[in-house]
């Protein structure tokens, strides 16, 4: 460590199982906070030890509820006031990245919204991975680290030694992602293209590109509701796949997922634990890869000054 100014690892509380493999990974102790809540529902997080001239990382993945990302936002906003020398938000799961545009009247740019609050709060540096949209980054007017899963799954499905692959994305949206890594394996390329009648609700569903055959791996940034998956490997499977797997980030995994995955044509799901799964559900077909020694080494490397572009392997 050649940098004059101490590094320290926070976490708020829905997080505290990734930040601690990060904090580990790494090779220090994870920062002591706390955190008081009224009995309004009202909280405020304190750190429990000087932050003054440090370089301060909170870790904090804001899915829901909202209470996330406001404990994350308090825990920006105090380090800030304590004197850290830089805080860096790092954000392995970004919520409200979905809502970046307009897409209909008279609606939020949520993702924008939440770029503004959390440079307000005193954020100097952001860290996240796989956005839903890569504009999202030019929504921020401070540095933002963009990492991709893609150095973990592409490994994962090298070593699952399948012959006669196809990579599949399950919009026209994510065919630029499955582009690239079919590219990357040299697998051929397949899109299911859909009509939503409404949000979270798929209607018609076809499947560009041929199929027959072949071991198709299903790519998304995140499994929502799970029903585009599922409905995808159902119709490749129909199709004559010989056999279809999910490969997605971000575990959101909402309403009846859970039950959908487990009666589902899919081999199994791939997910990062940016998200935590319920221990309450059947994952009996879902596995998790760790990105805890992904970021703990983009870290020492932002905090080193080197080049992380070595992590974009795709």
């Amino acid at each position: 460590m050649h940098s004059k100014h101490q590094i320290k690892f926070f976490t708020g509380r829905s997080s505290r199982y990734l930040a601690e493999k990060i904090a580990q990974s790494f090779g220090i102790p994870l920062g002591k906070s706390t955190l008081t809540v009224f009995s309004d529902g009202e909280f405020q997080p304190s750190f429990d030890e000087s932050v003054r001239g440090c370089t301060v990382f909170i870790i904090q993945s804001t899915f829901p509820p909202v209470d996330n990302l406001f404990e994350l936002l308090l825990m920006i906003d105090a380090a800030h006031r304590a004197s850290a020398y830089k805080v860096v938000a790092v954000m392995p799961y970004f919520g409200w990245a979905r809502q970046d545009r307009k897409d209909k009247p008279r609606v939020a740019i949520g993702a924008k919204l939440v770029a503004n609050m959390l440079v307000a709060a005193g954020a100097d540096r952001v860290m996240t991975m796989d956005l839903h949209a890569d504009q999202i980054q030019g929504f921020f007017d401070v540095p933002v680290d963009h990492l991709y899963a893609s150095s973990i799954f592409v490994p994962y499905i090298k070593d699952l030694g399948l012959e006669n692959i196809a990579i599949a994305a399950p919009d026209m949206g994510g065919a630029k992602r499955a582009n690239a890594y079919s590219r990357f394996l040299n697998a051929s390329l397949a899109v299911c293209h859909k009509n939503r009648e409404k949000a979270n609700q798929v209607g018609e569903m076809t499947v560009i590109g041929e199929i027959e055959g072949k071991h198709v791996v299903i790519l998304d940034d995140m499994v929502d509701t799970a029903g585009t998956l599922t409905k995808a490997a159902e119709l490749m499977m129909s199709k004559g796949a010989a056999s279809v797997r999910a490969v997605a980030t971000h575990a959101v995994l909402s309403g009846n997922a859970y039950e959908r995955i487990r009666d589902s044509k899919l081999t199994e799901l791939v997910v990062t634990d940016t998200i935590p799964l319920r221990k309450d559900k059947d994952t009996s077909k879902i596995k998790v890869l760790s990105v805890a020694d992904l970021f703990a080494d983009v870290i020492n490397k932002v905090y080193n000054y080197q080049s992380i572009s070595e992590k974009f392997i795709i």
